[in-house]
């Protein structure tokens, strides 16, 4: 048996998914159920039990023996939510139970970090613990996800297995439901689609030309693939990046997106929202060095790659994975 949390999401969606494609069909999905726009996520999944993630903890009590693992990948994560106390529950103190349980039960456990927790990228992208208390975020769901990471890394009591995963900008299928807080190849198919163009943030940094802002763009399907080797591995605990290990620019991103739907490039700049702008990253890379060292040696899709199998099998066909 296998629980995963935020299972109605977009990333822990497609793992429920991947896991039913190696035959794991006793899968608990633990969730708040009742947002109707995320139900397509799970329709057609094989799925033994659905949970409240109100009622988790009382549930787990009563069948902690079945469980072999937990993949908890529910949380809050709107960066343009500034009510720290939101994160606080969702967040930090949700996590710090399930951590609990699962050092109490030794069950193996895998959790959603972030990569907002790197901040400015003042102290780089490597994956290294002991700069883990020294890293500024930006916003308070980046520190909700650091002040949990220091927190873990304190912990005397931990599960026999432990990882914790610094998601970059994932993008994919099942991500229709999250608006604003979608990936920017969705809202750029969407803006394409509609008018035929699309606008991209215009740079406030003399280091960056318009466009040239750069991210580590990650595809759904290899964060899940990441997800299924640490499963089986079950050694080397700790916490590890989880982006493509290439940065890439926003317009390289907008190119390919309008390739992928066989549509001539037209895109326009506006001027980041002041809103934003002082806490704007220019550039994120994650370093793979460690994951790479415990033995994952799957490639990683290029950009060019992943667009095009998501806007030509997911976004055109309106499909999940």
């Amino acid at each position: 048996m296998i629980v995963v949390t935020g299972a109605a999401g977009f990333i822990p969606s497609c793992l429920v998914g991947r896991l039913n494609q190696d035959n794991f069909n006793d899968i608990v999905v633990v969730d708040n159920f009742s947002v109707a726009k995320k139900e397509n996520n799970l329709k057609g999944k094989k799925i033994k039990e659905f949970v409240d993630r109100e009622n988790f903890f009382d549930w787990l009590e009563e069948h902690y023996e079945e469980v072999e693992f937990i993949f908890h990948l529910g949380a809050r994560t709107d960066t343009t939510e500034f009510n720290k106390e939101v994160f606080d529950l969702l967040n930090l103190n949700y996590s710090k139970k399930v951590w609990n349980a699962c050092a109490e039960y030794q069950i193996p456990l895998v959790y959603a970090s972030s990569a907002a927790t790197y901040g400015s990228g003042t102290l780089g992208y490597d994956d290294n613990e002991a700069t883990i208390p020294l890293l500024k975020p930006l916003n308070p769901y980046g520190e909700s996800k650091n002040d949990f990471d220091i927190w873990a890394l304190e912990q005397t009591a931990k599960p026999f297995f432990w990882a914790g995963l610094k998601f970059f900008n994932v993008y994919g299928p099942n991500e229709y439901h999250k608006g604003k807080m979608a990936s920017v190849i969705f809202h750029a198919y969407n803006q394409i689609k509609e008018k035929g163009s699309m606008t991209l943030f215009r740079s406030h940094n003399p280091d960056y030309a318009d466009g040239e802002q750069m991210r580590d763009f990650v595809y759904v399907k290899d964060v899940v693939e990441v997800c299924m080797f640490l499963m089986h591995h079950r050694k080397n605990s700790g916490i590890y990046n989880l982006g493509s290990g290439k940065a890439r620019t926003f317009m390289a991103l907008a190119l390919n997106t309008f390739d992928a739907m066989g549509i001539d490039p037209n895109i326009d700049f506006m001027d980041t929202p002041e809103n934003l702008r002082d806490n704007y990253q220019y550039f994120t890379e994650a370093n793979m060095s460690k994951l790479r060292a415990i033995g994952y040696d799957k490639p990683f899709y290029t950009l060019e790659e992943g667009v095009k199998d998501y806007v030509q099998n997911y976004l055109m066909e309106r499909k999940y994975y």
